[in-house]
């Protein structure tokens, strides 16, 4: 069911009418003005009748109208309406909300157990839709976007992976963009339209958060150490060459080997090294 514009009419028009109408109707009554006071006393029943047509329209606000169950329209013109007074008015808000879901424990498609939040931006974009095809939409929306983030979360890890490299904590641009796509796909049927939809939260488990932790630390101690060693073998390599190509010492593989094992002992080490001088000859 697709949205449509009510029947409507300027409140204030409306009400300049019947304030002419009904004191008119009224005086008619006395059989010394008017010969028909049957015509009178119908014409001040439907004037005092259409008292009841009258409504209100906040601002991004909509009144959606039926008449014996059928629908009939929507009216968002804001200010005072007036309209058939046997239409059924519900009132509807067009405003932008947020909603944030609680946390939810998910687990992403490497079968790690998370924890998970997120804040969805959204707004009532088609009221008929939002009324009559679900039977509530707030709690539609809250449903269904904890559903989507259900399965958004397990569709990426958490980490990136050396084969995939989206995840929940790297990616959050990405993250949201599937998140937002995979909740407006959920909430099409209600009229809702999705503003935004981010991450609030996103934390391992508590059974396995101290495990990947320091699975994350261990991870960056070898990234911290391939760097030192490849930064260690760059200096060994440019501290040979420059020795040969300066002819400060001429050393044989032994003591090359021996030389670059102390190197690689100075650059790489946790600790400073204590150092020893040679006071012998060159060999």
């Amino acid at each position: 069911m697709n949205e449509k514009t009510g029947f409507s009419l300027n409140g204030y028009l409306m009400a300049l009418i019947l304030a002419v109408v009904i004191p008119i109707s009224a005086l008619n009554l006395n059989p010394i003005w008017s010969a028909s006071v049957l015509v009178s006393l119908i014409i001040l029943a439907l004037a005092l009748g259409c008292l009841a047509g009258f409504f209100m329209v906040q601002p991004n606000q909509a009144k959606v109208m039926t008449l014996f169950g059928a629908y009939v329209g929507t009216v968002k013109t804001n200010g005072l309406r007036w309209t058939i007074p046997f239409f059924m008015r519900k009132n509807i808000s067009l405003r932008i909300r947020n909603f944030e879901s609680g946390k939810i424990k998910v687990n992403d498609n490497q079968g790690n157990p998370v924890e998970i939040a997120t804040i969805v931006v959204w707004s009532v974009t088609d009221s008929a839709e939002a009324v009559f095809e679900v039977d509530d939409y707030e709690s539609f929306v809250s449903i269904q976007s904890e559903s989507a983030l259900r399965n958004m979360a397990s569709s990426y890890p958490y980490d990136p992976q050396e084969d995939e490299g989206i995840a929940l904590r790297s990616h959050p641009q990405t993250i949201s963009d599937s998140l937002k796509k995979e909740i407006q796909d959920r909430l099409d049927k209600a009229g809702v339209t999705v503003h935004e939809a981010r991450i609030s939260h996103l934390a391992y488990a508590p059974e396995i958060a101290s495990a990947m932790l320091q699975r994350q630390q261990a991870s960056a101690i070898v990234a911290a150490r391939t760097r030192i060693v490849e930064g260690a073998v760059g200096m060994v390599e440019m501290a040979l060459e420059q020795l040969k190509a300066q002819n400060v010492v001429e050393l044989d593989e032994e003591r090359k080997a021996a030389m670059v094992s102390n190197l690689l002992v100075v650059l790489c080490g946790d600790k400073h090294t204590q150092p020893v001088i040679n006071a012998g000859s060159l060999y």
